[in-house]
């Protein structure tokens, strides 16, 4: 049979109630795909079925949303390949540079701890300032607290090696108290052939050749890149330590130095501010392009000027200078 034959309104009717249904479907799949979407990262290009056609409109509309949102919630920009070469790279020189730097503090351990095989039970021994020296106080508590030194007394160089030595609970003095030390044990920033040395570029000079010069022996540790042929030939800061008061006319009278003719003067800066040190002085660095001619005549010429309190040059000091290398250590006694 035929069907019967609608009126245009009936048709009209029906066609638009199929069209609402077709559309309620349309819009609770859609939202169901877009939910699903977010959830497990999927688009409506995945889109199915009998609708597959009808959202195809949809399908492009909606995939850049879900893509927007995977976007800036799980995915990672996408690095190329020469980025990449240039990160792993980048990786390989900061390994690098950190096992050197690794490599370099085994070295100066090494020497701290031979150097604290001077130190004997009953000693009172001068505790130095500085990376190297911070080892071998580190050691000598150790020590102390296994109980294979007893009865040490310790003599610090610095309010920071006061500060280690105290955590550590190394009994501790003062020169007023203990005029006399067996033994003193501390870094150098510079050690030449005959053993005399550049130190207080950590600041503490002063304090350092009190206490080394009051001990019997001065065991020097440094690791091998501290040797140089002449004082000065590291081109690194050779301290002076000054009073405040009219720095200026002192750093013009230490630049003018005929002994240390060629060398650069410069105030030691902490940030915005004149470095101080712990006895409240300030720091004159010189800079020298080449050795020191005479590191004994410029000694007494920097000494000689009013306002000085002492530098940095420890001449005829060390007894004994235990050298970290690679290859072993070195022990040098004068």
């Amino acid at each position: 049979k035929r069907a019967p034959l609608l009126s245009c309104a009936t048709w009209t009717s029906n066609l638009h109630n199929t069209r609402e249904r077709a559309s309620e479907s349309l819009g609770r799949r859609a939202k169901s795909m877009f939910v699903s979407g977010l959830r497990g990262g999927k688009t409506c290009k995945g889109t199915t079925g009998p609708l597959k056609k009808t959202t195809k409109a949809l399908s492009l509309s909606c995939k850049p949303v879900v893509q927007g949102v995977r976007t800036s919630a799980a995915r990672t920009p996408r690095v190329n390949r020469s980025s990449r070469q240039k990160i792993s790279a980048g990786a390989v020189r900061n390994q690098t540079a950190m096992s050197v730097q690794l490599s370099q503090d085994e070295l100066k351990k090494q020497a701290a701890w031979k150097a604290v095989e001077y130190v004997k039970s009953g000693m009172k021994v001068g505790l130095g300032t500085g990376s190297t020296a911070a080892f071998a106080v580190a050691r000598i508590g150790e020590l102390l607290a296994n109980g294979t030194l007893t009865d040490i007394v310790g003599v610090p160089t610095s309010v920071a090696t006061q500060e280690q030595a105290a955590s550590l609970n190394i009994p501790l003095a003062t020169l007023d108290e203990v005029p006399k030390l067996d033994v003193a044990i501390d870094g150098a920033d510079e050690v030449d052939p005959e053993l005399n040395v550049v130190k207080g570029r950590g600041g503490a000079l002063l304090r350092e050749k009190m206490v080394e010069m009051a001990s019997d022996s001065f065991v020097c540790i440094v690791d091998d890149t501290k040797l140089v042929d002449g004082l000065g030939g590291s081109k690194l800061a050779m301290p002076v330590e000054i009073v405040q008061f009219c720095w200026k006319y002192n750093l013009e009278r230490l630049q003018n130095l005929p002994e240390v003719a060629g060398s650069e003067a410069k105030l030691r800066m902490d940030g915005d501010s004149p470095y101080v040190t712990d006895n409240s002085n300030y720091i004159v660095d010189l800079y020298f392009e080449n050795p020191i001619k005479d590191s004994y005549a410029a000694a007494k010429a920097i000494s000689e000027l009013e306002g000085v309190v002492d530098h940095g040059l420890f001449l005829d000091m060390v007894t004994t200078c235990i050298i970290a290398a690679p290859d072993g250590v070195v022990v040098k006694e004068k």
